[in-house]
C-alpha cells in the first residue's frame, strides 16, 4: 500500500466503514482504524450492526480523508480476514492513545466485548496529490 495511504491510517482522521445489511442495502460507521502489516484493524464490539453484518458477509467498503485537508482521502474495497479478540483492550487502548493521546480506551462498557476487524484491501482508489491553497 501507498506511503500516503498508510499516512492517512496513523493520523486522527475518521474511517468510514460500510457493510451490507441483510436486504443488501449499505450501513456506514464512523470508526477509529490503523494499518499493520498489509492489512486495515477496525475496533469494534461484539453484537454491533456491522459486527452482525461481517458475519454474514464479509465484504466491506472503507474510506478514510485527512482532516487538514480533503482532498487527501482514499477508498478501499476489501474483505474482513479474520475477527481478531481485544478482550483485553490491547488495540482500543493503541487506537485511543493514536486519536485521543490517552493511553486508556475511556469508553468501556460493563459487559462489552472489544474486538479488531482484519481487513485484507482488494482494491484501492487514491487521488493524484493536490494541495489547497490557503488564502
Amino acid at each position: 500500500m501507498e506511503e500516503k495511504i498508510i499516512k492517512l491510517f496513523q493520523e486522527k482522521n475518521i474511517v468510514f466503514i460500510a457493510t451490507l445489511m441483510n436486504d443488501g442495502s449499505p450501513q456506514l460507521s464512523p470508526v477509529w482504524a490503523n494499518y499493520d502489516s498489509g492489512y486495515i484493524l477496525i475496533n469494534t464490539a461484539e453484537g454491533r450492526i456491522k459486527h452482525k453484518n461481517i458475519l454474514r458477509d464479509s465484504r466491506v467498503a472503507i474510506s478514510v480523508v485527512s482532516h487538514n485537508n480533503p482532498l487527501d482521502m482514499t477508498a478501499i474495497r476489501g474483505n474482513v480476514d479474520e475477527i481478531i479478540p481485544d478482550y483485553d483492550y490491547t488495540h482500543a487502548d493503541k487506537l485511543t492513545l493514536q486519536y485521543m493521546g490517552q493511553k486508556h480506551y475511556p469508553f468501556k462498557r460493563k459487559n462489552e466485548k472489544r474486538i479488531i476487524l482484519k481487513i485484507k484491501p482488494l482494491h484501492v482508489f487514491v487521488l493524484p496529490e493536490y494541495k489547497i491553497d490557503a488564502d
